[in-house]
């Protein structure tokens, strides 16, 4: 039997915040109680914080580690442990790794084969070298002439629980604003402003051609494999009503307040990017998740493109007096873990998994609180 205490910890449970010992047999969460504990050999959290480990359902950091720079591809291992150990850094110890299908520009990784990737998240599983529990969340991009071909390497693989349905055309959704597309197409991908509009012009026969069948193929997918469903950006209340229509049960990065309201009329949960929550708005210039939290329309919290975001989020929300500790940090635990289907996680609660993470609140050079990640541990194993 492997056993572990943490005593002096300000414990973050479901609704309240106790200054307690936890105890931990097998991996497992055995005991809660407020108060010290005597064993010898417990760990002293020092009044320091302890909160479940962090649930992210949607992240491009490993995308971002597969090509650091536009058309810089990095072989595939050294990219997943690095990203890996940067997810486990953030205090997040079950990751949704987000990986899209669907470019029509093969330099791109989202134009590429996922074969090789798949195949390096195999082996360092298999290997035990990855800190935290990895998940699939794949993005299909609708308007791509090669989505349902790029996404064959992920037909019948464990590790697929979710997809998304995306469509990036300018000019609609996330991109409504084509100033803020050309700036992120040239800035972030690299593109010049002439292979932009070339983009722009093309982009609404790829999508008359293709949108419609892809998303046929890939709603009928979900429908009978049992994978969770989400649309993307959406804008309208027509967008809702489509992705509830078709079995969706999350709306990722609303654009608009209308969105997200349409959304828990029909049942979706709003999820948002810890970015925008930290920035104060999102960097797209659509609706800021804030706005979302002060209406009680924040479901979820995503890191997005900054794992670090997760925790600064929560730390941004409690400071601004939109939701109590509890609250926020039920966005990024056990909200997301129960929106997939792991009840098993999510919660410091007696018979889920020990995955914790040590939080301290400092003062830095800029007299702001800052929430400093210090250990963490996945089913009681330290993992930082």
């Amino acid at each position: 039997m492997n056993q572990l205490v943490y005593k002096n910890a300000r414990i973050i449970l479901n609704d309240e915040i106790i200054l307690g010992t936890v105890s931990v047999v097998d991996g497992r969460i055995s005991s809660i109680h407020a108060g010290n504990s005597s064993v010898s050999n417990a760990i002293d959290v020092e009044g320091d914080y302890l909160m479940p480990g962090m649930v992210e359902i949607h992240t491009d950091n490993f995308e971002r580690h597969l090509m650091p720079r536009p058309k810089v591809q990095w072989a595939e291992i050294p990219a997943l442990i690095a990203h890996d150990a940067e997810i486990a850094a953030a205090g997040i110890t079950t990751v949704f790794d987000a990986l899209g299908v669907g470019e029509a520009d093969t330099d791109s990784v989202r134009g590429s084969t996922w074969t090789k990737v798949l195949s390096a998240l195999t082996v360092c599983s298999d290997q035990q070298l990855l800190k935290a529990d990895h998940y699939l969340h794949v993005r299909c991009e609708l308007p791509a002439p090669n989505t349902v071909e790029l996404f064959e390497p992920f037909i019948n693989h464990h590790r697929l629980k979710l997809i998304s349905l995306m469509d990036h055309t300018p000019g609609q959704r996330q991109w409504e604003d084509i100033n803020q597309a050309r700036i992120y197409f040239t800035g972030k991908k690299g593109w010049s402003h002439e292979k932009f509009e070339d983009k722009v012009q093309n982009a609404a026969n790829l999508q008359e051609q293709y949108s419609e069948p892809n998303r046929k193929y890939f709603v009928a997918f979900c429908r009978a494999n049992g994978i969770h469903l989400a649309s993307h950006d959406d804008t309208t209340i027509a967008h809702v009503q489509q992705a509830h229509s078709e079995g969706a049960c999350i709306s990722e990065f609303p654009t608009t307040m209308a969105a997200a309201k349409a959304a828990h009329t029909n049942g979706l949960l709003n999820v948002m990017g810890g970015p925008n929550v930290v920035r104060g708005g999102s960097h797209s210039g659509n609706i800021a998740a804030a706005e979302l939290g002060r209406a009680g329309l924040l479901d979820i919290i995503s890191s997005d493109y900054v794992p670090g975001s997760l925790l600064s989020a929560v730390n941004r929300l409690v400071q601004d007096d939109i939701l109590s500790l509890p609250q926020a940090v039920a966005l990024v635990t056990c909200k997301p873990a129960q929106a997939i289907g792991l009840m098993d996680r999510g919660m410091i609660q007696t018979g889920y998994r020990a995955d914790l993470v040590r939080v301290r609140m400092v003062q830095l050079g800029d007299q702001a609180s800052h929430a400093i990640v210090r250990s963490v541990w996945r089913e009681g194993q330290q993992i930082i």
